[in-house]
């Protein structure tokens, strides 16, 4: 077997997953469209069966095994979607799947997995862990171990997606793609640059767990220290061999997003488009916020997942509020006289931020006798409507500290 993965393997890959995986609808982004000048559209493959794209490498990889392979089973390392993925093509193929988690993986990942018939195990802090206990677990039963994204197949099965992007965006001139270990990334540039070598790819990493940049600089795959994400998703210490080379020689630019830029395009997402996905699916998104007018259009952003808790959603939600200007923290000295209070909530009500969460502190160096702080949590319209505020409080001779 080759490690090298052609536009014919792509073709014929997707020939398999005709009746199969869903052909997932490419949307308008006039929001974004308006920041980049041009036209951007989302390919939402959040809205895939199992929820992300992976089930398109996982099938046509478990789909190409022997009898004799079969017979044993297969076991996958996942922080949920790779997982659902196996799981999904595993019970459509009448075959058993063993799935090791990372602690902690999202609670409805799991269930999704074991609700597609998966045997699920936790093992280890991150994915190379579990891919360990996996690579034990294969050696010792005889299962097939099937890789998250460092294997011909699996490319060829995710580049399928990029076959969908040319047809549904014929005019595209740019495609982000949220990237991990690099199998959707690798097969979606090879599928975009055997086709249409004039289209840009641009990889998307989350700032915390981006081994791209360093493995390419030094030339070959180079394992992180440690990794810190809420994209659990692309959350890969180590690129693969097949998906590094893959990378280097077809893709353009690799970007990376800090956790504050993924909650705001989470945000966004879910207000302007209606899109809800997980932290690793609005990874490209989240380039395009940064540096609106930096890509070519008409650019295409690839939604990659849509598997996230509700309680990250929440959490998210609520940074990608504050992140915003959406949430103000202030601390306000008063007078420590009745009714002091109540003017400075008068004048917030009359500026129409709303109040979350009231605090006082007698207690401090920097306040007078007479003085109290009162730390405040409020509700704004935005980042104009917070400067508009501070600047009235200061004006009615508070003073105001964030």
């Amino acid at each position: 077997m080759t490690d090298q993965v052609g536009i014919d393997d792509i073709h014929a890959a997707r020939e398999m997953l005709r009746d199969i995986t869903l052909t997932t609808p490419m949307e308008g982004a006039r929001w974004l469209s308006a920041m980049a000048g041009g036209p951007v559209r989302l390919k939402c493959e959040n809205l895939q069966r199992t929820g992300s794209f992976k089930a398109r490498g996982a099938y046509v990889r478990i789909a190409r095994l022997s009898e004799d392979e079969r017979a044993h089973g297969v076991v996958a390392a996942s922080a949920g979607n790779h997982a659902q993925g196996v799981a999904l093509a595993a019970s459509t193929l009448g075959i058993t799947s063993t799935v090791f988690m990372p602690e902690g993986a999202p609670i409805p990942k799991e269930k999704a997995t074991r609700g597609y018939g998966a045997d699920v195990v936790f093992h280890g802090r991150y994915l190379e862990d579990s891919l360990a206990a996996a690579r034990e677990f294969a050696e010792r039963t005889g299962a097939v171990l099937i890789h998250p994204f460092d294997h011909v197949d699996i490319v060829a099965g995710q580049g399928t997606l990029g076959l969908e992007v040319l047809e549904q965006a014929p005019d595209v001139r740019t495609v982000l793609v949220p990237t991990g270990g690099g199998g959707l990334l690798a097969g979606v540039a090879i599928a975009i640059k055997a086709m249409r070598p004039d289209v840009r790819v641009v990889g998307v990493q989350a700032e915390g767990a981006a081994a791209y940049p360093g493995s390419l600089a030094a030339g070959h795959p180079l394992a992180l220290d440690s990794m810190s994400t809420m994209a659990d998703g692309i959350a890969v210490g180590r690129p693969g061999d097949i998906t590094f080379a893959a990378v280097r020689d077809h893709v353009d630019e690799i970007l990376t997003v800090s956790e504050e830029s993924l909650s705001r395009a989470l945000l966004a997402l879910v207000e302007r488009a209606k899109q809800v996905v997980e932290p690793a699916g609005a990874a490209a998104v989240a380039a395009m916020l940064d540096n609106p007018t930096g890509f070519e259009t008409p650019a295409v952003a690839v939604l990659s997942g849509g598997n996230i808790d509700p309680l990250l959603l929440s959490k998210v939600i609520r940074h990608g509020l504050a992140a915003a200007g959406r949430y103000l923290y202030l601390r306000v000295c008063i007078p420590d006289l009745p009714g002091g209070l109540a003017s400075l909530l008068t004048e917030i009500s009359e500026e129409g931020a709303n109040v979350l969460e009231v605090a006082h502190e007698r207690i401090s160096p920097s306040l007078t006798l007479n003085e109290v702080e009162v730390r405040i949590q409020l509700e704004t319209r935005g980042e104009a409507h917070a400067d508009h505020l501070r600047a009235r409080l200061r004006e009615r001779g508070y003073r105001v500290d964030d």
